[in-house]
């Protein structure tokens, strides 16, 4: 089964210098490093996709391998952290396909914060399905924060340089300095602010950054009266200023006004003013501040009784007081809930073991059409949990785009807020800078985005996904009581907890969810993914990217998002001891070049430089496929969608670029063969014009030596056979030729060259013997008396020849005849 959100996407399974590890029970070749195996079950089938494998748990996920493919099966492995609940007493509305109905198996049900909802059935009468139980209900919530994975790697491959206090201190330079995304020559405004380590120590405020900005009217003293009127000493702070017009985005908590609402603070009325700063133009009117409320406002007032509550515009002058109506945590966790339990059940992959797609059409019995297995009356109950969570998220992306309107175009300031400034004010902030800064919407700048208001301004990781955090001693406990604010408002509730592993098996829902978890980062990234649909051309990466982020944070693989704030991150030392998950993320990009899925195919930077201000009437979102439906329905989750079809026409051009590079490299190489052919060729071509013009010269002499030993007489015989005798009386000689001019001869073989004289009576009469006769010196009238006469003494040599010395006198032999060696 391929799913759109695999934890292949994110490279889970990669094993990076293996190493010894203390109990692998035959799982080491897909382990990571540092995983160990705790408890392991046999011949388990994953009801979902009806498959059979080994479940083990480890001490980073519940791992699921097949028995037929001998591979990791992504739907059924899920990191322990992103466990919600455990349930062992399962009842299934379908028959199970696979296992026998005689023997029913023990089911086991894990549901994730992941919208996954999976199901194994184990073996009967024996002890694995207790014992993978057992374990995952230990592992699942561990007690101490240095149990989790993240703790697990050998902190000598951590990247000590790896700080976010210095890269936030960068991103407030870019705030605050020529730095800044808009280009402008002189920042007339940019010396009303200032940073200030009052909080260094986070004496000020335990859930604030270190380092904060502040307008620089207002001391350290007036900061430190100031905190003592919100709640959490979570006073207003500068997250975003424009440097252009002198508008400034700032964040609290709620006020501590009473139920009556008629306590004041002089120090915050003054801080919360300063935030508006005088226009460059004197034309124009003042500077307006909006203070925006994320509640409702039964909400806010009922926040009174216990101490908190909201502004009065009576006492903040120039100032309006907005609600938005956005609900709080425990509504959004049960929302989501609902959702996830019908997507599950009504999708093509159901972990009741059954596809709900449409299976009757027209059934008379029924009188209509069945959907997601039942009656079309379930389509309007789908309809109504859809729009219940898709209001959620519509409330905070009006709410977000209704702020970033006021501060690009009426240049006002704004300052927001809800009850503890950690939740809803932070979905509010993060997503009114990414609208109004384009250097959020890159890779660089959603990093810096998160780091500043989600981990520098304390959103409770640890809370909200239900983890361990430290305590203010140093010591652990599984929530961390938030710093009490002054008055009577009360602190954040405690979790329940999962219970003790010697607890009974039979406890039918095992949850980690605590009274305080809930999704608001997902909400987050949610409206990300609703912007990404608007305006697939302004953001630098893609919504499967929102995916594999969510999914890394839920896993607590990394240590960037465990515990409630800086200074607990600090206390617990987890950048020391745990790998970076941006670094993570950026070589995971880096390995896939320019066109690796997290980066949006689409993305105009020219075109998208100013501030995104989306109109109300755009801002209807829709279900987000690749995170909602990625388990339930694979096909669909990636269907349809503008930056799927980019990716598939983007991998498919990859696809065509790599057959071209494999082409053009073939080309080469035959290129290559081609020369280095041709260079043989003509060297052959060469070596045999030179043999042929050694032979030529070879025939040449030849024939020259034939004529020239003919003209004294001679009969010369070529001959290879070293056995052939002539009658005659001969004079030989043998020479051997070079090995590259012979040419159908035995390469040992000698050419044998005879040379005959010819006998006196075969010697016929010419009239250059009479000549001769006449010129001999030696000539007597009674003739020629030689070899009796005295040229006998000439004649000694040539006993049996007669020479004929009119021919020698012809005779010219050039040297060219006889080249030198």
């Amino acid at each position: 089964m391929e799913a759109s959100g695999s934890w292949d996407a994110i490279d889970w399974n990669q094993i990076e210098d293996p190493r010894s590890r203390r109990s692998s029970q035959g799982m080491e070749e897909f382990l990571l490093e540092d995983e160990e195996v705790y408890a392991q079950g046999h011949g388990v089938v994953l009801l979902n996709t009806d498959e059979a494998g080994i479940v083990s748990v480890t001490n980073f996920r519940l791992l699921f391998v097949s028995q037929v493919t001998k591979s990791i099966i992504e739907l059924g492995t899920i990191p322990l952290s992103t466990i919600e609940k455990l349930n062992d007493d399962v009842k299934l509305q379908s028959v199970p396909r696979q296992y026998d109905k005689k023997q029913p198996r023990e089911l086991l049900q894990v549901i994730g914060k992941d919208m996954r909802v999976i199901v194994f059935a184990f073996r009967p009468r024996t002890k694995q399905k207790n014992e993978v139980f057992d374990a995952l209900r230990r592992y699942a919530k561990p007690s101490q924060l240095w149990e989790l994975y993240a703790f697990s790697c050998d902190p000598s491959t951590v990247d000590k340089k790896s700080d976010p206090k210095m890269r936030l201190m960068k991103e407030y330079h870019r705030l605050l300095s020529e730095g800044s995304e808009f280009e402008v020559e002189k920042y007339y405004f940019r010396n009303n602010w200032r940073l200030t380590t009052v909080n260094s120590s986070y004496s000020l405020c335990s859930t604030y950054p270190s380092q904060l900005i502040v307008p620089k009217s207002i001391s350290d003293e007036d900061l430190w009266q100031a905190s003592t009127f919100r709640a959490g000493r979570r006073l207003p702070i500068i997250s975003w200023c424009n440097p252009v017009s002198g508008a400034v985005l700032a964040r609290s908590s709620q006020p501590l006004v009473g139920l009556m609402m008629n306590f004041r603070n002089n120090a915050d009325e003054k801080l919360v003013s300063a935030l508006c700063t005088q226009n460059v133009d004197a034309n124009l009117p003042p500077r307006k501040l909006y203070i925006v409320d994320a509640r409702p406002r039964a909400n806010a007032l009922a926040n009174g009784a216990k101490g908190g509550g909201s502004e009065s515009s009576s006492n903040y002058p120039k100032s309006e007081v907005l609600f938005l109506g956005i609900q709080n945590i425990h509504t959004m966790r049960d929302s989501l809930s609902r959702l996830r339990d019908y997507v599950d059940a009504h999708g093509s992959i159901s972990s009741n073991g059954s596809s709900s797609a449409v299976s009757l059409v027209g059934d008379r019995r029924n009188r209509g059409s069945t959907w997601g297995g039942g009656s079309l009356n379930s389509m309007t109950q789908f309809s109504s949990m859809l729009g219940e969570w898709l209001n959620h998220i519509q409330n905070i992306l009006v709410g977000a785009s209704w702020i970033a309107a006021q501060i690009a175009q009426e240049s006002a300031s704004v300052l927001v807020h809800c009850s503890d400034g950690w939740d809803r004010t932070t979905q509010l902030i993060a997503l009114a800078c990414l609208l109004l800064d384009p250097y959020y919407r890159t890779f660089d700048g959603f990093q810096a985005l998160v780091e500043k208001d989600w981990l520098a301004f304390g959103h409770p990781f640890a809370e909200r996904l239900g983890i361990p955090t430290v305590s203010e001693n140093g010591g652990s406990q599984y929530e961390l009581l938030r710093q009490p604010s002054v008055g009577n408002l009360t602190s954040s509730p405690s979790r329940g907890s999962l219970g003790t592993p010697g607890s009974s098996s039979n406890t039918s829902v095992q949850s980690q969810t605590s009274n305080n978890s809930s999704p608001i980062l997902l909400q987050w990234l949610d409206c990300i993914a609703q912007l990404l649909r608007l305006y697939p051309a302004a953001f630098q990466f893609s919504s499967k990217f929102l995916v594999d982020f969510m999914d890394c944070v839920l896993s607590c693989r990394f240590g960037n998002f465990l515990c409630n704030s800086e200074r607990e991150r600090e206390q617990s030392g987890v950048t020391s001891s745990c790998h970076c998950m941006w670094t993570y993320l950026a070589d995971l990009r880096a390995s896939g070049g320019s066109f690796h899925e997290h980066i949006n195919p689409f993305y105009d930077r020219e075109r998208y430089w100013l501030p995104l201000v989306p109109p109300a009437a755009a801002l209807a979102p829709t279900l987000w496929p690749q995170f909602y439906l990625r388990w339930t329905c694979p096909p669909e989750s990636q269907g349809g969608g503008l930056e799927s079809h980019g990716h598939s026409m983007r991998k498919k051009y990859e696809a065509s670029v790599k057959s071209k590079e494999m082409a053009e490299s073939r080309s080469r190489d035959i290129k290559m063969k081609m020369e280095s052919m041709l260079t043989d060729l003509q060297r052959e071509r060469r070596a045999s014009s030179s043999a042929l013009a050694m032979a030529q010269r070879a025939r040449r002499e030849n024939v020259a030596i034939k004529r020239a030993i003919q003209t004294i007489g001679c009969t010369v015989n070529f001959s290879t056979n070293e056995n052939q005798v002539d009658k005659s009386e001969e004079m030989s000689y043998s020479f051997r030729r070079e090995a590259d001019t012979v040419s159908q001869q035995d390469d040992n073989a000698d050419l044998s060259v005879s040379i005959s004289a010819i006998e006196d009576s075969l010697v016929s009469e010419t009239p250059s013997n009479q000549v001769c006769e006449t010129l001999c010196p030696f000539r007597s009238r009674e003739g020629c008396r030689w070899p009796h006469a005295a040229c006998a003494q000439l004649g000694s040599q040539f006993v049996g020849l007669k020479a004929n010395f009119d021919a020698f006198d012809r005779l010219s032999v050039k040297d060219c005849y006889f080249p030198k060696e």
